[in-house]
């Protein structure tokens, strides 16, 4: 059996199903496990082949409660999905390998720079690629944005047009940085999947125009084989540590095409079930290196473009659902 399991699965039915689709391809009997910390309450689980009950990620008992499902579920692959859990499964990719385990995540050195605003501006810079400029918060310039320094989901997140809006939780709260406001008046966002393979070869690059976004998540999108794919991609060529899904966020201006980094996620993006629809297909690239030992993943530049996602809401029902918090639950279909 090569059974994979993607960590915190919340509301992430899209990304399950890609899995599982991928997956039966290839290992008809295997199966794609999820856990949460409420599992009977996520829309995810539910449509998974079966789901575990695992304690926050920063809880100091997650990484032995997870080598212990992984290991009585003949689970051989890791997905991890949140931020919060990141560093602290980077820092155990040896102790699960021991188990011939893989956790398709990026090294620690990288899920440190990346959940830091402030030391991803650093690799920003590296890259020679802008990004928004930080304010001393003695001497700042209207409008700003300000955000904290490891958020996620837009908490926290402000624009501050006028001195009057600002508060002294702005100012006290050191965790909350001051930086130059892109206007989306001047600038077009976009969200840029890129796939690393286990070499941390760049095998894909697909951008996403964002059109809405509603709490931190696209809402809205359209895949665009924009101009600055031969400016930006080379840069990511080849990044040590990199593996997985790593999606970047760009805002390029519409006048002048200044293109500015604003922020990189280690993880599969909210969005990324249009970059899989469009053909980016990392589910499958992930099994076929992790689970059939693929040497050779080509780069995939043969994706859709101007396929557009308009998200909305939908139902999953459970019949004669029963309360059963605090309880270690495995719910197979």
């Amino acid at each position: 059996m090569s059974n994979i399991l993607i960590t915190c699965a919340g509301k992430r039915v899209s990304l399950i199903r890609s899995f599982k689709t991928e997956l039966k391809l290839l290992f008809s009997d295997s199966k794609v496990f999820t856990s949460d910390c409420i599992p009977e309450k996520s829309a995810a689980c539910r449509v998974s082949d079966g789901y575990f009950k695992l304690p926050k990620a920063t809880e100091s008992n997650y990484i032995e409660k997870l080598l212990q499902i992984a290991l009585d579920n003949k689970i051989k692959l890791i997905i991890p999905t949140i931020d919060t859990e990141l560093i602290t499964v980077s820092q155990n990719i040896d102790l699960f390998k021991k188990h011939q385990i893989d956790i398709v995540v990026s090294d620690y050195k990288n899920i440190k720079t990346f959940i830091n605003k402030r030391l991803t501006n650093c690799f920003f810079e590296k890259l020679n690629i802008k990004y928004a400029q930080e304010y001393d918060k003695n001497n700042y310039t209207l409008p700003l944005y300000i955000k904290p320094i490891d958020g996620s989901r837009s908490i926290d997140n402000y624009i501050v047009k006028k001195k009057s809006e600002l508060t002294a939780y702005h100012f006290d709260n050191d965790k909350l940085l001051f930086f130059e406001y892109l206007d989306h008046d001047n600038f077009t966002e976009y969200t840029i999947d890129m796939y690393f393979d286990k070499n941390n070869d760049l095998k894909c690059f697909i951008p996403r125009e964002r059109l809405e976004v509603r709490a931190g998540e696209v809402n809205k999108a359209v895949t665009k084989k924009a101009w600055f794919i031969e400016q930006i991609a080379p840069k990511f060529k080849n990044i040590e540590g990199l593996r997985g899904c790593i999606s970047i966020q760009l805002f390029v201006n519409t006048k002048t095409e200044a293109i500015y980094g604003i922020e990189i996620n280690p993880r599969f993006s909210g969005g990324f079930p249009l970059s899989y629809l469009a053909g980016a297909n990392f589910p499958k690239w992930i099994i076929q290196e992790y689970l059939t030992n693929e040497t050779e993943i080509p780069f995939c530049a043969n994706w859709e473009e101007n396929l557009m996602m308009l998200r909305y809401d939908d139902e999953i029902l459970i019949h004669n659902y029963v309360e059963k918090m605090n309880k270690s639950i495995n719910y197979d279909h």
